[in-house]
């Protein structure tokens, strides 16, 4: 995982006619109209033939040159749409190519076959188009499969041909020893024989897939007259003739080990492979979905930095594909991922991979051995110089819940306090009147200050309580004013 990095998403065009252009070959059904344009174009090539009409020879020139202007058009749409990237993508240098050729070979055709070179080479060229085909294989998974079941079985194979080599070039130098002058009959003949090294190994190679091994075994074992001439001079003792005692063994032994044994390895060892990638792409994650993952990062990331914000982290798992997306509600498993977060609340693309990878192997909860030594320096080693993780989503999540309970406390010792407050002021009202009370019936001086703010105080009190009383009555007269007002 450490290996791949996110690329970076082409540039949407600032111009109306070149985000036009962009979004229509960008988009897929404009692939597969392409596609089905292929397909066509390879039946009209098909359809020629030895003396055909002149009629028919203008139909399919006029058919050819209408795809051949769909293509011209493909390219230049992708040329306004892309401007220099174009020529970034292999795909769209093959196309050009191939477009441009096939434009000469229309236009600058008859010219050529008169002063440069015939233009029956450029036709040629032209059916290189049909290797554009090949892009269906990113969409085939089955073929994606028997291609990289191949691909890992290469070294195998060249092993595997190392050693049929060796088993031919020993039994090539046996053959010229025994069988280099026989007379020239069934299946020895000029191109098929014993005579030179390259053709021994010619006839090994034929007889390794059982194909014509008989007729060498008849003329192998023509050891009597009339089929061959025992005094006819030669190098060797027994003229042209074979030797059936030598012969027999030689081929059976050669058969068994070539057509039987190491032919058959090929195709156990490319059955081994796909097997096993079969068994990968059923039980585990693939290539495939690595790709698929960073094809969907390119949206949230357009300028390849590997980061995105941490509130995007639930959108962008909910949109992944499966087996590694986590649809909504995916909150409460994205935090047992504890996932590194970064400054500025930025996460890497190689951690997001590899808790998804680790939750769908279900390997959350296993710890890595030595995580605390080689792990950190392993990390570094796949992250760019500007990661610094500051918290993860363990931590931030604490963190949220502390905070909403000390929010919580703080309303509550608030809401507390202001009842208490509110409570204590009615008795403190109380007590102070009963004080002036007592004070005026039993005539106990007091200074005049506090006497008249006392006073004042007991007359707003009072007249703010009967504003209260008269508001509350006028309110309920409004409300019953037909019955009882």
């Amino acid at each position: 995982m450490g290996t791949k990095k996110p690329t970076k998403a082409l540039p949407r065009p600032r111009f109306a006619l070149a985000r036009f252009f962009f979004d229509l070959t960008t988009n897929q059904k404009f692939d597969i109209f392409i596609m089905i344009c292929i397909f066509l174009n390879m039946l009209c090539m098909c359809l020629e033939h030895h003396n055909q009409s002149d009629t028919y020879d203008h139909v399919l020139g006029y058919i050819n040159n209408f795809f051949v202007a769909i293509f011209t058009v493909e390219c230049g749409m992708k040329l306004i749409a892309l401007n220099f990237k174009y020529f970034t993508i292999p795909w769209n240098v093959f196309d050009f190519v191939i477009v441009i050729a096939s434009i000469l070979g229309q236009v600058l055709g008859e010219l050529m076959a008169k002063f440069f070179v015939n233009p029956t080479l450029l036709r040629v060229v032209r059916v290189a188009r049909v290797g554009r085909v090949l892009r269906l294989v990113k969409g085939a998974k089955g073929i994606r499969t028997l291609l990289f079941a191949l691909a890992v079985s290469m070294p195998a194979l060249f092993n595997i041909g190392l050693l049929l080599f060796l088993v031919m070039f020993i039994y090539a130098i046996f053959g010229m020893s025994f069988f280099a002058y026989v007379r020239k009959s069934a299946g020895v003949t000029d191109l098929f024989n014993f005579e030179t090294f390259p053709n021994s190994m010619i006839v090994l190679f034929q007889m390794c897939t059982t194909a014509g091994w008989s007729g060498v075994l008849q003329a192998l074992t023509n050891d009597k007259p009339p089929d061959c001439d025992p005094y006819i001079k030669s190098p060797s003792s027994r003229g042209d003739c074979g030797l059936t005692a030598i012969a027999i063994p030689f081929l059976v032994s050669y058969l068994i080990i070539s057509s039987l044994v190491v032919v058959n390895m090929y195709i156990a060892v490319i059955l081994e492979n796909f097997s096993q990638a079969q068994e990968d792409v059923q039980q585990g994650l693939t290539d495939d979905d690595y790709d698929m993952y960073y094809e969907k990062w390119q949206y949230l990331d357009p300028s390849g930095s590997q980061f995105i914000r941490y509130d995007q982290l639930s959108d962008f798992v909910d949109g992944l594909e499966a087996p590694l997306q986590i649809p909504k509600p995916n909150q409460l498993l994205l935090v047992a991922m504890d996932l590194p977060i970064c400054a500025n609340d930025l996460m890497h693309c190689v951690d997001i991979l590899d808790g998804l990878t680790k939750y769908f192997l279900g390997t959350l909860d296993v710890p890595a051995a030595n995580a605390e030594t080689d792990g950190p320096n392993d990390m570094r080693k796949d992250r760019p110089k500007d990661y610094h993780p500051i918290s993860s989503t363990i931590r931030r999540q604490r963190e949220i819940y502390l905070g909403r309970m000390g929010l919580k406390g703080f309303r509550s010792n608030v809401e507390k306090r202001r009842h208490e407050r509110e409570c204590r002021e009615p008795i403190l009202e109380r007590a102070q009147i009963d004080e002036l009370i007592e004070l005026d019936e039993l005539g106990t001086p007091s200074l005049d200050l506090h006497h008249n703010h006392t006073s004042n105080l007991i007359i707003r009190r009072l007249s703010k309580q009967q504003q209260t009383t008269d508001s509350n009555r006028s309110s309920t007269c409004s409300f019953d004013a037909r019955s009882s007002c």
